[in-house]
């Protein structure tokens, strides 16, 4: 024990311990060197990679444009549900069927025309026509059946539209 205490207070322990942090130093000083060497050569592989342009700014435009498709598409897709939620309401279904409702008119003026949704509610509509006047009654379908009594035109419209 007496030598290590005497070794650690003889000048050649300070002239070790100097040269030891000399060396470090030196690494020290040739690991910055270095790293800066590694910095600017990451710095121009970036650049040419992104075409001159900095690689790093236009990879966070492209993440801003993906988020913003991101956005745009969840808002078509609700829009998208809410058409389909309302079409089912709107006429889809159509039936026609052209008649003569009196000997005196010469070709079929006439008409029964039936509306209906995915539903089959909708209405029918009848165009009386003669000479002398035109009249044209409508009948409110619900499911598929009529609330009033249908004439035979008014039927075969009916089920034109439904099938």
């Amino acid at each position: 024990m007496n030598i290590f205490n005497e070794f650690i207070k003889s000048e050649l322990f300070l002239i070790i311990i100097a040269g030891i942090n000399i060396l470090l130093l030196i690494l020290y000083i040739n690991n910055v060197i270095k790293l800066k060497k590694i910095n600017k050569n990451y710095k121009n592989f970036i650049k040419k990679l992104g075409s001159g342009n900095d690689i790093d700014e236009m990879l966070k435009k492209y993440i801003d444009k993906v988020d913003k498709v991101e956005i745009q598409n969840k808002e078509i897709i609700e829009y998208c549900n809410r058409l389909d939620k309302n079409i089912s309401t709107c006429i889809k279904k159509i039936g026609l069927v052209r008649y003569s409702a009196f000997k005196d008119t010469g070709s079929d003026l006439s008409f029964a025309l039936a509306l209906l949704n995915d539903n089959n509610d909708g209405v029918v509509l009848n165009g009386i026509y003669s000479r002398e006047m035109s009249n044209i009654y409508a009948k409110q379908i619900k499911m598929g059946k009529a609330n009033n009594k249908l004439s035979e035109e008014e039927r075969q419209a009916l089920e034109k539209a439904i099938n």
